[in-house]
């Protein structure tokens, strides 16, 4: 006969170990959950406040205003963001580091040819994508850049500097033809940021309509062809 003792019990009852087991999981999952959450209602706050900064300027925007774009109450707006200045510089440094991330593939080892290419191509992605980042971003700058300053004398110097010395490598390495390499950079920005910034002047001249896809490739690849020109690069090669 089988002692008692070690019988396990046929019930519904869940064993004291495993509840909080499952207690724990449960704790984590909806941690995760609200994490998730959190993470979404913020990418929504910052793509409202891009818009609506835009549209309206620092001054101009309200906290009720960004709210109502994101379709989210006001006080969520100021949990997550705090102020109304707060949020703004978290919009431009955003807006910043996406436009600065593709940068990351210059080295000295890399191709200058393939990422100059992959750069050029990304703005005129990112402008076709979000112009109101674009038009934020030159509205901050055509005032003289009151609040983003500090940024663009810090982390935007800094990188510019950095990548423009890995341009000189390749000059001198006869890679690329002599040119000012500071000055490339701001070549490329007003190239490709005009597509946002005066999408309106553009839509005119080309019939009144924003610009479909192949206008888009039509207009990338134009970009990329007068940024090798500009850099020596041998325009046959580059893709319709």
């Amino acid at each position: 006969m089988i002692p008692s003792s070690i019988i396990r019990p046929i019930t519904g009852a869940t064993p004291p170990e495993a509840r909080e087991a499952r207690a724990r999981l449960a704790g984590v999952e909806d941690s995760a959950g609200k994490g998730r959450i959190r993470l979404d209602n913020e990418a929504a706050i910052l793509l409202a406040a891009e818009r609506i900064f835009a549209r309206y300027g620092f001054r101009g925007a309200t906290m009720a205003m960004i709210a109502d774009e994101a379709r989210l109450p006001k006080p969520n707006i100021h949990y997550y963001f705090g102020n109304k200045h707060r949020l703004y510089l978290t919009v431009l440094d955003r807006i910043l580091g996406d436009w600065l991330s593709p940068l990351d593939y210059f080295h000295p080892a890399a191709c200058p040819r393939a990422v100059i290419e992959r750069y050029v191509r990304a703005k005129m992605a990112f402008t076709f994508a979000r112009p109101a980042a674009s038009k934020l971003f030159a509205s901050e700058i055509l005032a003289g850049a009151p609040l983003a300053l500090p940024l663009l004398a810090t982390t935007l110097r800094q990188l510019v500097e950095s990548k423009a010395a890995v341009i000189d490598g390749w000059i001198t390495q006869g890679k690329l033809r002599r040119l000012d390499s500071t000055h490339l950079f701001f070549s490329i920005w007003a190239m490709t940021q005009t597509y946002a910034d005066f999408d309106a002047q553009i839509a005119a001249v080309m019939g009144g309509a924003p610009m479909d896809q192949p206008e888009r490739e039509r207009a990338t690849a134009h970009v990329v062809s007068a940024v090798f020109r500009i850099c020596g690069l041998d325009e046959a090669e580059t893709p319709a």
